[in-house]
């Protein structure tokens, strides 16, 4: 019996297909009304995205919003006001450096962001005005948000709002943030390669920066009090390479201004060398300080290596670290009372996250969520947690935490078709040649026999600034990506998904290797190291290894196949970087190969397009010709080199698509297109 089984069980999931790997609706902008009944999401239903609603007592789901069809429009900014009874959200999709909103549908309309307001009590839609990143004030008689860089409000009037600009400065303007009691704006206010605080009085309508220089100033918080307002500094560096490691450098500092004297002093200041570097893209938070009422001023830093809170005390600027231990927070959320923290963390399990809670005033940390769970996006209630969940077997989903149980929200959205028994992640650690250690996920194939030699993919995340879970991902493009390498394993396919050096999750020393991306490509070493595993393995076929990834996952690919195609078969390379001097001006425009010819010659020989004459495996091409992160000229350029050499390399090109693509059929095609391509150059030689 058992035998039968595991012959019916590849059977079972071989009839699943591609698109059904895909099926579930993602959960995002996950957020709570401010006293707790009731929460609102995003969800993305094969590229039909809608705003979802749940309230207290029962937190039945209701779907608010009725946009239909898979048109590539993105939804984000969900805002309740402070009384709860409407929603603010953003529709549409960023302007690329021309000016252009991204519509790959070829919708005959405008694509760019637009706010509309939802009144929960007559579930009615009203759109307001164009714009994005929309803030109430604490009335709830008025809301921000931002058009072109620059302030605009809307009044209420009536029924509805009236909208205008509030002020204009020269720069951009970002991260609005209200005084407690609204008549002070805080902003950030970006001049390049400088940044200032300023504050708009409503009270006389100036605008004033306390405290400027020629550093870069973020992350504005103020005091509940309204008394001072803290906010970062960090010193600007002339040649700060991107994609190149930054283990220390001038300390960043903590600024404090006191609003009635108007003067501003330092704080705090990171110490020399380990955390000295202000890691702004962790927390994965729009808030990276928070300042609590009972006293604490909260902050990331990386001190120890890892990613830690730590809460500094107002009254005697002690600091002591919140989350201690191997581990990094990734995301946070302070308490209605300010008495209390939530964070998501992978300590004890590297490999997920886990929701945990901490009481500020003697550090008790409680697990919420953990096990073999994947927890994230943390969201007080009146009664219990609302955050989003996966694991190996299932997507990411809304769920809510209460007497010491997790019940999903909206459990009737899910597909009942969705693929079960899906393979269990195995992880294992590979060391490279250089000593360095990196890791890894197996997939196995399901109803593997003992003696069969199966084909093998390697999946290579992008980022690099990322970490691949031992289950489904909470970004979509990863669960996406997760979903992919397990249809993979069910059609018989061994799978190693690969953590590289310079990705997150691991702490400092693993993020910022050495040698890594534009001055070395270090972690190229790491997948060799993944390769000679899996060849060294008795059920893997070593003449049946083949690469996929995206981004830098597409970057790896291409360097695997120009430097090493004995190891491969075959890949796939996913809007990937090919050379480094024409993708680092993506990030950092004031940087000109000629500018620096050392940097760039180093930066030359860490890109592909340098090895491109060993390449000689089949690759196949996927990019989007509207990406605004890897520039679409990048595989115009390496297909003309491969052409030249005779290399088989196909294409596959979504006209005005952008790099974690807007449209889900984009998904499928894609996805399809790389399973076929691999498995086509694997088994025809069967």
């Amino acid at each position: 019996m058992i035998r039968i089984i595991f012959f019916l069980l590849p059977l079972c999931l071989r009839s699943q297909s591609l698109p059904s790997f895909l099926s579930a609706p993602f959960p995002t902008e996950l957020t709570a009304k401010a006293d707790g009944s009731a929460v609102a999401w995003i969800f993305n239903e094969e590229g039909r995205r809608n705003v979802f609603y749940a309230a207290s007592p029962d937190f039945r789901s209701v779907q608010l919003t009725d946009f239909h069809g898979d048109d590539g429009l993105e939804l984000s900014g969900l805002a309740f006001s402070p009384s709860g009874g409407q929603l603010l959200f953003v529709r549409g999709n960023a302007p690329n450096k021309a000016g252009v909103s991204a519509n790959p549908a070829q919708l005959q309309m405008a694509t760019d962001r637009q706010i509309y307001l939802l009144d929960l009590s007559y579930r009615s839609v009203r759109l307001l005005s164009r714009g994005n990143d929309p803030v109430w004030s604490p009335s709830g008689n008025e809301f921000l948000f931002l058009l072109g860089g620059q302030v605009q409000r809307g009044v209420k009037s009536g029924d509805s709002y009236q909208v205008n600009p509030l002020f204009r400065v020269n720069g951009s303007v970002s991260q609005l943030s209200y005084s407690p009691n609204g008549s002070k704006l805080a902003f950030r206010l970006s001049r390049g390669q400088h940044a200032f605080i300023g504050i708009y009085d409503s009270l006389d309508g100036k605008i004033t920066f306390p405290d400027p220089s020629a550093d870069r100033d973020s992350d504005p918080v103020w005091h509940p009090s309204g008394a001072y307002l803290a906010f970062v500094r960090t010193a600007p560096v002339r040649f700060n390479l991107p994609f190149s490691p930054r283990r220390s450098g001038y300390p960043w500092q903590i600024r404090m201004l006191d609003m009635q004297a108007g003067t501003a002093k330092e704080i705090w200041r990171a110490a020399e060398g380990r955390g000295s570097v202000f890691a702004d893209d962790l927390p994965v938070t729009d808030h990276k300080l928070l300042w609590s009422q009972e006293g604490y001023l909260l902050f990331p830093w990386e001190k120890d290596g890892w990613l830690h809170i730590y809460a500094r005390r107002d009254s005697d600027g002690s600091v002591r670290n919140l989350t201690p231990g191997e581990g990094e927070v990734e995301n946070w959320l302070l308490s209605r009372n300010g008495k209390q923290l939530f964070i998501s963390s992978n300590h004890g399990d590297i490999e997920r996250r886990h929701l945990r809670s901490i009481q500020l005033a003697d550090g008790k940390m409680d697990l919420l969520v953990g096990g073999s769970l994947i927890a994230w996006s943390p969201q007080e209630l009146s009664e219990g947690v609302a955050f989003l969940q996966s694991s190996a077997q299932r997507p990411a989903w809304p769920h809510r935490y209460h007497e010491g149980k997790a019940e999903p929200l909206a459990a009737d959205r899910f597909p009942g078709d969705f693929p079960r028994n899906l393979a269990e992640p195995e992880q294992i650690t590979l060391t490279a040649a250089d000593g360095f250690r990196s890791y890894a996920h197996i997939l196995k194939p399901a109803g593997l026999l003992p003696g069969k030699k199966v084909p093998a993919v390697i999946f290579l995340h992008g980022g690099s600034r990322r970490q691949m879970l031992a289950g489904f991902h909470h970004g979509l493009y990863y669960s996406h990506a997760y979903a992919l390498n397990q249809y993979f394993a069910s059609r018989g396919y061994m799978v190693l998904v690969l953590n590289f050096r310079s990705g997150t999750g691991y702490g400092l020393d693993f993020r910022e290797a050495l040698g890594y991306g534009a001055t070395g490509a270090s972690e190229v070493g790491d997948l060799v190291a993944a390769a000679r595993y899996l060849a060294g393995r008795v059920d893997v076929d070593a003449s049946a290894i083949s690469l996929w990834g995206g981004s830098y996952g597409g970057y790896l690919t291409a360097h695997g196949l120009a430097q090493f195609g004995g190891l491969f078969r075959c890949g796939v390379d996913i809007h990937g970087v090919h050379d480094w001097n024409d993708e680092i001006p993506t990030f950092a425009p004031w940087y000109d190969p000629k500018d620096y010819p050392e940097s760039a010659a180093l930066a030359r020989r860490s890109s592909p397009a340098h090895y491109a004459a060993g390449w000689t495996d089949p690759v196949l091409f996927i990019h989007g010709d509207d990406d605004r992160n890897v520039p679409f000229s990048e595989t115009m350029h390496i297909l003309e080199i491969l052409r030249r050499q005779g290399v088989l390399a196909e294409q596959l090109v979504f006209p005005d698509e952008v790099h974690s693509f807007l449209l889900h059929r984009n998904w499928v095609k894609a996805y399809e297109a790389t399973f076929a391509f691999i498995d086509r150059h694997t088994r025809a030689e069967k």
